[in-house]
């Protein structure tokens, strides 16, 4: 299922969710309170399906004068680090939104869920399991076919109880005992079949080191979690939504009076020409096909602010997409024309040429130059004016001249005529061509000192006005044009699982020698413009005094689905 942007009608009307929470405010449920909570894995970085998470869980907080609290779900040592940690929180303050004093750990409470454990044991709710993992999965059963019990099941509570503290101590190696809750292996529920929620691993942790050697599963970690932060809705995507008999079943073990976290289960994100799967995008990482988590290609958070998004324009699209119980691919044109719109306010415009061809005004004085004085957006008038230099040689785009133009082409061509943004009207009258390449060297151009742009100009009027550049004063940049990193609507869908056939050879191109008006110059890393008919671009970290690096961050139109047909 693929959704349009006349998704833009969704932002108006009020979500499940929030009918759930005004319901529960309205029975007065949990004293009123609304606490929320945000619970990332720092096993990679965010992408853009977290922010549709992040915007949910902080905006309900904040829509009904709640709490979300941040807690990392770091029950995994071996996949964990801290620069996924620092990561997490940089992308978080990004997007505008603060947990203030409420950073938690799943690690914090492991003493905690380790005595669960324990009291779950002791109610013979759980017991150790010696098998190994593919013989514990290949007992489960399937949906229509009853699970087969294990031969362990039957252990007493003091058989339980010493074996998992030996599991603690250390003494058994990994995957050679687990730690199962004892539900119903005969349950339509898959997830109710005596899950594992212990296990060893001997992994050093990045916040108790080697203090702990089994840790707990997901399922057990995160309704005890939420349990022991208050929180009264947990939000989660579609997948958890067979996980919440379980989480239930957990919270009922747990629980002491009539207070219980609200699980609620909402679409996830998915694009076009997107993949979401944090592997995948580790292996595009380590096997060299990105530059790293933050290239600009990436549809993580870094890597979306390096190419110059903002953080409202994906807020705006996460609100244009809304949230439902129905799973959809979302046309990734959508987000593309949130960030335009934004940027359409906030980004100056400014002239810049990328594939440069001098032009040369034979009628121009040699030694004369002229401030040209030009809006930097016509829609804020509060962001003023700017003065760029004018002289007799000039820059403009290489297609914007042909030596044989179609009909109704109107850039520059022999005898043909066409306004330099804010500046003058030139007429072509000649040009020079390399002999051996045949490619235009320079164009020979008169220009007509009456037409200058202004209250004064002439009424002369012509169809075609290119941007432009001084060549005295022209900035050298590289220029890094970036587009779809896939060219397959759905690279992760497809049956054979290969998506890396499906990456897009053009997802990058490199432009030196472009050249800039001389404002540019002082430009700082993240900064964003406009370049005029070009498109929005970003100044890259790698940019320096010596060197101007840009990013393209969307091109003016959707050109992607004209290319493609």
């Amino acid at each position: 299922m693929k959704e349009d942007n006349e998704t833009e009608t969704r932002s108006e009307s009020k979500s499940f969710i929030e009918s759930f929470i005004e319901a529960d405010l309205k029975e007065g449920k949990n004293g009123g309170r609304i606490h929320t909570r945000f619970p990332p894995e720092p096993n990679g970085y965010l992408h853009i399906g977290h922010a549709k998470a992040i915007c949910l869980n902080f905006g309900m907080a904040r829509k009904y004068g709640g709490k979300c609290n941040l807690r990392f779900d770091d029950t995994n040592p071996v996949k964990e680090e801290i620069e996924y940690v620092d990561s997490i929180k940089e992308d978080i303050r990004w997007l505008g939104f603060d947990w203030e004093e409420r950073e938690y750990y799943a690690s914090d409470y492991f003493g905690k869920l380790f005595d669960f454990a324990v009291e779950l044991i002791k109610k013979d709710l759980a017991y150790v399991d010696d098998q190994p993992a593919d013989v514990i999965s290949s007992q489960k059963g399937t949906p229509s076919q009853p699970g087969i019990e294990s031969p362990f099941r039957k252990r007493t509570a003091s058989e339980n109880l010493n074996l998992f503290e030996r599991m603690k101590q250390g003494e058994f190696d990994e995957g050679s005992r687990v730690l199962r809750a004892k539900i119903d292996m005969t349950s339509p529920n898959m997830h109710m079949r005596d899950p594992i929620i212990y296990r060893i691993i001997k992994s050093s942790h990045h916040r108790t080191g080697n203090t702990w050697i089994v840790y707990p599963m997901y399922d057990f970690a995160h309704g005890q979690s939420d349990y022991f932060e208050g929180v009264t809705h947990s939000l989660c995507t579609l997948e958890f939504e067979v996980h919440r008999p379980l989480y239930d079943w957990f919270i009922d073990q747990l629980k002491s009076d009539d207070y219980r976290p609200r699980q609620i289960e909402f679409n996830r994100l998915n694009l076009t020409y997107t993949m979401m799967s944090k592997r995948k995008l580790l292996e595009l990482v380590r096997e060299g096909n990105v530059s790293g988590w933050d290239d600009p290609r990436m549809p993580t958070l870094c890597g979306l602010r390096r190419r110059g998004y903002t953080p409202e324009s994906i807020k705006r699209f996460v609100d244009l997409i809304g949230y439902t119980k129905v799973e959809a691919i979302n046309d990734i044109s959508l987000l593309e024309h949130a960030v335009r719109e934004d940027l359409n306010l906030k980004a100056p415009r400014v002239l810049g040429v990328l594939n440069p061809l001098k032009v040369i005004i034979k009628n121009y004085p040699r030694d004369k130059v002229e401030n040209v004085e030009l809006v930097n957006n016509p829609e804020d008038e509060s962001m003023g004016s700017r003065i760029v230099p004018f002289c007799n040689e000039v820059f403009i785009e290489q297609e914007d001249f042909m030596e044989s133009p179609p009909n109704k082409f109107f850039r520059l061509a022999p005898g043909m005529e066409v306004r330099l943004k804010g500046a003058y009207i030139i007429k072509c009258e000649g040009f020079k061509k390399d002999e051996k390449t045949g490619n235009i060297e320079e164009v020979y151009c008169t220009y007509d000192p009456a037409t200058r742009s202004g209250e004064h100009a002439s009424e002369k009027k012509v169809k075609g006005t290119l941007h432009w550049v001084s060549a005295r004063h022209a900035v050298d940049a590289e220029v890094r044009l970036y587009d779809r990193l896939f060219n397959h609507e759905d690279p992760s869908g497809q049956k054979d699982d290969d998506y890396r056939k499906f990456l897009n050879p053009a997802s990058l191109k490199v432009l030196n020698g472009c050249k800039l008006e001389p404002s540019l110059k002082s430009a700082k890393r993240l900064e964003k413009f406009q370049f005029q008919r070009l498109g929005y671009f970003c100044v890259d970290y790698d940019s320096t005094e010596s060197k101007l690096v840009f990013n393209r961050t969307v091109q003016l139109k959707d050109t992607w689905a004209k290319i493609n047909k």
